[in-house]
């Protein structure tokens, strides 16, 4: 019965991205879990009538096995989101500041109204490089921390990690890195934890691990700081779903290599094709692709005519990005119909 179940969940996961509605506008993973993780998520279900492990320790202990971290440097949230709002929350008073590396992850907007603070965007003057250590302390002030993401939503971009320790290096500020996207990137900043006491790593499972429905995310930082955000948190914040899926991802990581690598190639074919018909693409180290769209429309007639399509894509229409769309890469399948409806609006348009 178990197997049957779980044959049935693999079919449905592997229809999901065969329907007529291609949805590449949320930079999820199109795959199915591998067979050993979704079999951990059908037993926790046995458990639904009992409560989650209180400050998920046996999630926070395999995380820190996988990491070659301590227990005291990992929280686990309900997805990294959940871990964000807690650093507003934790260190934030109405009125203050928080630096963020600028086009950014937009949610830091709502995070802080709601806190009542003032976001003070720093922009980027080569997606590929940080400004200057000092220009982005000057831009920041006085800000509690600043929020940057390697590789960076919406653009794609990575920095160099040097680049990274160079900031931390040399700011007393709180650095706080969202790193949801680096399984798709040539480095990562995991080793720089131990060495700096003001640099606080994110990590999702939703983007490289296909959990995005079951919110699983982690901090990781020195253990003061970590503590700060635990004594804050609530105590039961993720099931018992997500906590055993968050233990198997992290024992069976390598389940998730094919899949990673089918990504980066549709994401390369991708990037060589809407180039092709004269899109201008950010170079890109995550699961999606951010491009300029020809000159003579912007990214919403675009995002609208693909719509007509059956093909969502994401626009930002705020700021310096309206000539943009963003793509996120899914199955083979799905890129192709997405860039033969890419095509098709492009030579009508000749």
């Amino acid at each position: 019965m178990a197997d049957r179940s779980l044959a049935e969940g693999r079919s449905a996961g592997i229809a999901a991205y065969s329907l007529p509605c291609v949805n590449l506008n949320r930079n999820e993973n199109p795959f199915p879990m591998p067979d050993v993780v979704m079999r951990a998520a059908f037993a926790a279900i046995g458990t639904h009538n009992r409560y989650p492990e209180e400050d998920s320790g046996g999630l926070r202990s395999a995380a820190a096995r996988a990491y070659g971290v301590s227990v005291e440097q990992v929280i686990a949230g309900n997805g990294s989101s959940e871990i964000l709002a807690l650093i507003y929350r934790g260190f934030l008073a109405a009125g203050d500041t928080v630096g963020m590396l600028s086009p950014g992850f937009s949610f830091n907007h709502k995070l802080a109204a709601v806190n009542g603070a003032r976001l003070l965007e720093v922009d980027w003057a080569d997606h590929n490089a940080l400004p200057a250590s000092q220009s982005v302390r000057q831009a920041a002030g006085d800000a509690k921390f600043i929020v940057l993401a390697n590789p960076n939503n919406p653009t794609g971009t990575f920095v160099q990690i040097a680049e990274i320790e160079r900031l931390v290096a040399e700011t007393d500020q709180l650095i706080v890195l969202d790193e949801a996207y680096v399984d798709f990137a040539p480095d990562n900043a995991l080793g720089l934890i131990d060495r700096y006491q003001n640099l606080l790593l994110l990590r999702t499972f939703s983007k490289s691990y296909a959990a995005a429905g079951l919110r699983i995310g982690f901090g990781l930082g020195n253990p003061r700081v970590i503590a700060r955000l635990r004594s804050i948190q609530n105590p039961f914040n993720m099931s018992v779903i997500s906590q055993s899926v968050g233990v198997s991802i992290l024992e069976h990581r390598n389940a998730y290599d094919q899949c990673i690598e089918c990504i980066v190639q549709e994401r390369e074919r991708t990037m060589v094709a809407l180039s092709a018909l004269g899109f201008y693409v950010l170079p890109s180290h995550a699961n999606f692709v951010l491009a300029r769209v020809p000159l003579g429309y912007d990214g919403r007639w675009w995002q609208q005519a693909l719509e007509r399509k059956n093909v969502n894509v994401a626009v930002f229409p705020e700021g310096d990005l309206g000539g943009f769309i963003r793509i996120s890469i899914g199955a083979a399948e799905q890129m192709d119909t997405c860039l033969s409806v890419v095509s098709g609006i492009a030579g009508g348009l000749i």
